[in-house]
């Protein structure tokens, strides 16, 4: 029976494989017939540090399209590299005629086959299964929806589809959704953006501030979960005059759990900017909130101080940097407050034509959602790297590491709870046509907790197949 599954779904994903090349070479023909040499680069940039607690996205107002802070994590877990997923977006019949036009669409399509040594991330009792992920998208939207520094309106939906060989029982479905744009005023920028992410397993996916789409790993729960997060932002940004110009946003967020314990963010920030130079802009500022967990964990109220800083060295070199001090407090008497550092760390660097490195980095305080009673900072640095080779041969590699250090939210509790967690992911993909790529990956991951039951290893071999049009 398990072998006539597997065999099933081979079949399956090698029809739809044969399907994506035969469109990828259609398009292309279509395109040569045309007479057009040059397709339109609509990709967008890397995703900004995404913001938790209330601390806003590193790309400060007014330089949201300059800014090209590395691919490769969310929340600072792992994400498969972007380029290697669907990731140029051509605007409807790829046409130079559409470009001009106000209403612009795109379609994706990844397929990947991958081989999981650890399919429930358990230190026992390891499971191992052949599962395939099927990963269509679209994206509709008006106005300047690539660069996003005029008006626009985008909408992002990305289903994935996990159908598991032997272990049918951890077939599951995530939805993505992203609907943002922005709105122009002569000196008033407003921009805002919902996030509806539903998700079901152990590698989660997460949307960006860009639209793309990132895998990582629910590291407080270790463990197959469902969990439904909604995200609003509402941010504003207005010149002052000269070289300065205030920034400020509003952000809620709400982690439901089906099962474990739920949390609702409350928060919001105030910056004031200078631009002391083409290249360098430096801000200062502050954020508060509040974060409603289920009961019996107490509600908390956090405030941050904060310096920031954005770079733009040369076309070559960009980093973006906040550092501040978090204070906590926490709804019980007997609890004194917690003070912790936080940052937000993203660089690039392209020394050469088709290279490129990059280097981000964060600390945050978060609920955690299996222990009660308790929060944990989490820190973590990951470093990415690609080369291309002859044009159509890609080869990079991400490796991370994270700390989690756990402490109690109530007066009289413990916490000994401290994982130290770490993932490397060499991987090479192969242009085949300009909207047609096929590669394959190996992701190692380890994590080991002072508790048992969250340490696991796991390994995992893939290979995929990606279309955009």
């Amino acid at each position: 029976m398990h072998l006539r599954r597997f065999t099933n779904l081979a079949s399956t994903l090698a029809s739809a494989i044969f399907f994506t090349t035969w469109i990828a070479h259609g398009q292309e023909v279509l395109l040569t017939d045309a007479g057009t040499q040059s397709v339109p680069d609509f990709r967008l940039s890397p995703a900004s540090v995404a913001r938790v607690d209330g601390k806003e996205n590193l790309s400060f107002g007014q330089m949201d399209a300059k800014e090209s802070l590395p691919e490769g994590s969310v929340d600072g877990k792992e994400q498969l590299p972007e380029d290697s997923r669907a990731s140029v977006e051509v605007t409807g019949g790829g046409s130079e005629a559409s470009v001009a036009r106000p209403f612009k669409y795109s379609f994706r399509l990844t397929l990947r086959g991958i081989y999981d040594d650890n399919i429930n991330l358990t230190e026992n009792n390891r499971l191992s299964d052949y599962y395939f992920a099927i990963e269509p998208g679209i994206t509709v939207g008006f106005g300047d929806v690539i660069n996003r520094q005029e008006n626009y309106v985008r909408l992002d939906y990305a289903p994935s589809f996990f159908i598991y060989s032997d272990h049918s029982e951890r077939d599951a479905v995530q939805h993505l959704v992203r609907l943002d744009g922005r709105y122009r005023f002569r000196r008033l920028t407003l921009d805002f953006s919902q996030d509806v992410q539903l998700l079901d397993g152990t590698d989660l996916s997460t949307t960006t501030t860009s639209g793309n789409i990132g895998n990582f790993v629910n590291l407080d729960v270790s463990s197959p979960t469902r969990v439904n997060i909604f995200t609003t932002h509402l941010d504003a940004n207005y010149e002052l005059g000269g070289k300065t110009f205030l920034t400020g946003g509003l952000t809620y967020t709400n982690v439901d759990y089906e099962t474990l314990i739920s949390s609702r963010y409350y928060a919001g920030n105030i910056f004031i900017n200078y631009n002391y130079s083409p290249k360098l802009v430096i801000g200062v500022g502050g954020s508060g909130g509040y974060t409603d967990v289920d009961s019996p964990n107490p509600d908390q109220t956090f405030e941050q101080a904060n310096v920031r800083v954005s770079y733009q060295a040369t076309g070559k070199i960009s980093l973006n940097a906040s550092a501040g001090v978090e204070f906590r407090q926490f709804q019980d008497s007997s609890r004194g407050g917690y003070t912790s550092p936080v940052y937000e760390l993203g660089a690039t660097y392209q020394p050469f034509d088709g290279t490129t490195l990059s280097l981000t980095g964060s600390r945050r305080s978060l609920a955690s959602a299996v222990l009660s009673n308790q929060d944990y900072a989490a820190s973590s640095i990951i470093f990415g790297a690609r080369q291309r080779f002859l044009q159509r041969f890609f080869v990079g590699v991400t490796a991370g590491y994270e700390n989690s250090e756990y402490f109690t939210t109530i007066g009289g509790g413990s916490a000994s709870r401290s994982d130290d967690y770490f993932f490397v992911q060499p991987a090479v993909d192969f242009a085949v046509t300009r909207f047609w790529t096929a590669g394959l990956y190996y992701l190692y991951r380890e994590n080991d907790s002072s508790l048992n039951g969250f340490s696991f290893y796991d390994n995992q071999v893939g290979v995929r197949s990606s279309l955009s049009f």
